[in-house]
């Protein structure tokens, strides 16, 4: 059964020293995404990628939800201008929040906290707590050494290579639109996790 995609969730890079081609991509996503009439959920900052991907849905006409937690909003990277700004009090409360208000998630090049925020939500599908889309951009092969690296947990048996199909791989914002729009959900045998 396709599942219904109407708000995507973007997480990525909040410094703004991150190279142009990262900078088109994002501006391109979020230009497409507010085209397609998805409402776009993210971290709520003005910086980096994060400013980029808002600034650029808002310019087309579109939606944008923001999550900040109360720490960072003190430290002025509030994004003034989005069509919804919610503050919540911890960063792990924002992530709830983040995941409850999203059909999808799709990552873009980031650093530490992008890579909890994927993590996060790629274990929540793992074990079964939600079915919803997971996509990595990989411009520029940004990604590629993490999906080595995760080709390295299935050969360790750390990890079982019907999870690395939760990660659908994606070279070009075009072909995310696409494949919103006909998301089948994979079902994982949950207690096969702890099988050996």
């Amino acid at each position: 059964m396709t599942k219904s995609i109407q708000n995507v969730c973007v997480y990525c890079s909040s410094s703004n020293k991150v190279g142009q081609i990262y900078k088109d991509a994002t501006i391109e996503l979020g230009t497409l995404l507010a085209e397609a009439g998805k409402t776009i959920i993210y971290g709520g900052a003005k910086s980096g990628l994060m400013g980029l991907i808002a600034d650029s849905a808002l310019a087309a006409g579109g939606k944008v939800i923001g999550v900040l937690s109360q720490d960072l909003q003190n430290l002025e990277l509030e994004h003034m201008g989005l069509t919804e700004m919610c503050i919540a009090e911890t960063m792990h409360t924002r992530k709830a929040i983040m995941t409850e208000k999203s059909d999808a998630f799709v990552i873009l090049p980031g650093g530490l906290g992008t890579l909890d925020e994927m993590f996060e939500m790629a274990t929540w599908r793992q074990i079964g707590l939600h079915t919803k889309q997971i996509i990595l951009l990989n411009i520029n092969d940004y990604w590629t050494p993490l999906l080595k690296m995760l080709d390295k947990m299935v050969e360790e048996h750390c990890m079982l290579e019907a999870h690395t199909r939760m990660f659908q791989i994606m070279d070009s914002p075009k072909d995310i639109i696409k494949t919103l729009n006909g998301f089948h959900p994979e079902h994982f045998d949950i207690k096969s996790k702890w099988v050996e």
